[in-house]
């Protein structure tokens, strides 16, 4: 019977166009039951398209976040590598106006006992390097080497409580000795009496008394000048020039103008022909 009903619809269809009406009319019934059909196959598609989105989107900002990461580091490494250059740089101008010959050592390690500011840099005997050599960075005198081994150098600062160094006032060539205060941005001039011409704003430069270091390097600027009546010397404290706190590479000075053989000799025969080179 549905077969026999439905070649008769498709006759009558054929041969006049009555049953358009009634299409139509049904087509508000059906098209709506289609669509309503349709909406669960639609929204499993859109949660699936989403789902995948989402996990493409995070796996893409993890990338970017592990590669932003990375590019960080290396601008940090590039910004270390350009203040280092800076170092360099400036170390090697301040070599060239000394007009003596210098050595650039990288420091190794840095005391940690109270009061006693000592540096381990890694140059040693094996480059010629010996007690009682001036050391500098590039703004000032930072120290001298006190002990010397075949690879590696101690340099004692000039605020450590057991140095001190002869200085002279730039101003007028007023001499007195510099002692370091234990404090690392502090020097004493503990030998000046009250009446002394030196002011806040003088800079102390060696004197080349002693023998360690030449004349005329800079040494400290004079920040507080104290007169105590009752005693027979002046409370006089200094900043030192030098970065004392901030240096990775210091210059170790040889103020005779022959030069240091680096190969082709034994450290103790370097250090004897150094020390008898000595002025």
């Amino acid at each position: 019977m549905a077969v026999i009903t439905s070649i008769a619809l498709l006759v009558n269809e054929h041969n006049n166009q009555q049953l358009d009406r009634l299409r139509s009319i049904l087509s508000f019934v059906v098209d709506p039951l289609k669509y309503l059909v349709s909406v669960p196959t639609n929204l499993l598609q859109n949660a699936s398209d989403t789902i995948k989105t989402y996990a493409a989107l995070k796996e893409d900002n993890q990338k970017l976040h592990e590669s932003q990461l990375i590019h960080q580091t290396r601008l940090l490494k590039l910004e270390a590598l350009e203040k280092e250059n800076i170092r360099l740089r400036a170390l090697l101008d301040n070599s060239f106006k000394l007009g003596e010959q210098v050595l650039v050592a990288e420091i190794l390690s840095v005391e940690a006992a109270p009061f006693e500011h000592i540096v381990t840099v890694n140059k040693g005997t094996r480059f010629g390097v010996h007690p009682q050599q001036p050391v500098l960075d590039a703004n000032g005198v930072v120290g001298q080497v006190f002990r010397s081994q075949p690879l590696t150098a101690d340099i004692m600062l000039i605020t450590d409580l057991n140095h001190a160094i002869p200085v002279e006032v730039n101003r007028n060539g007023l001499l007195t000795i510099a002692v370091g205060s234990g404090n690392l941005n502090q020097l004493v001039l503990p030998y000046l009496p009250n009446n002394a011409d030196i002011h806040p704003g003088d800079l102390l430069i060696t004197s080349g008394l002693g023998g360690t270091f030449p004349q005329g390097y800079p040494v400290a600027v004079v920040d507080q000048f104290t007169s105590q009546p009752n005693k027979p010397f002046a409370s006089i404290t200094a900043t030192p020039k030098a970065q004392l706190d901030r240096n990775r590479e210091l210059m170790i000075v040889w103020s005779n103008a022959a030069p240091i053989p680096l190969t082709g000799k034994t450290a103790n025969e370097i250090t004897e022909e150094t020390k008898h080179a000595q002025p």
